[in-house]
């Protein structure tokens, strides 16, 4: 369940690999992210008729909610209950996006201790990829908007089935059409992408407890040690 985030990539290496869905990089502005945390901006390409790349903040807010100080912001979606649960089946069929990252921090818990470990965890090749997710527009009694996003989990891989219990959903490219596709798809089309992303493609090493805190922000956060 992946709880904190990077996205360190330039502008010319998120277009290299997102060219197929979107010639909008305008909002790569922004520096490297070594330690994105929930209720910060995700850089995210949603299914609309631009697919221009944009910054949600993570942490779903349903488009039906009356007062955010009821809800709590959902950072994570199970896969296996997207069309069953209230806040997630409306987006899963109207409203989905790419998660944009460079790597994902999960942490391992140690035997007879309440210690746990940080792990960096990237694709081998270094290059940025996606995770699966949803987003949706809660509008403001004052007229103001929020565009919020979450992401889907699975299964883990039997890389991350060490260090954790659930996974992000990594989309292989080949996907990235059908899950940005406009209008209503039906929950059938999009399960058989919901899968744990092949182990052999991936990399994880323990990193400091730097990363611990939100605040903490720089290389420092993947390090090896």
């Amino acid at each position: 369940m992946p709880g904190r985030l990077t996205f360190t990539a330039t502008p010319d290496e998120t277009a290299d690999t997102f060219s197929q869905v979107t010639t909008s990089i305008s909002a790569l502005s922004q520096t490297p992210r070594y330690n994105i945390a929930p209720s910060q901006p995700l850089a995210v390409i949603p299914n609309t008729a631009e697919r221009a790349l944009d910054y949600y903040v993570w942490g779903l807010i349903p488009t039906w909610a009356k007062d955010l100080t009821r809800v709590k912001p959902m950072i994570n979606a199970r896969s296996e209950t997207l069309a069953e649960k209230p806040s997630f089946k409306g987006p899963y069929k109207y409203h989905r996006c790419l998660v944009l990252l460079s790597g994902f921090y999960e942490w391992q818990k140690q035997p007879g201790s309440s210690a746990k470990t940080p792990y960096y965890i990237r694709l081998k090749s270094k290059k940025p990829f996606a995770f699966a997710g949803l987003w949706d527009r809660w509008n403001a009694p004052d007229g103001s908007e929020i565009l919020t996003a979450t992401i889907i989990t699975t299964e883990p891989n039997d890389l991350i089935k060490p260090i954790h219990n659930r996974m992000g959903v990594i989309l292989p490219p080949s996907a990235y059409e059908t899950w940005l596709s406009l209008g209503e798809k039906p929950p059938a089309e999009l399960d058989q992408l919901l899968v744990p992303y092949p182990a052999q493609e991936m990399e994880a090493y323990p990193v400091s407890t730097f990363v611990n805190s939100p605040k903490n922000d720089g290389p420092e956060c993947i390090r090896p040690v």
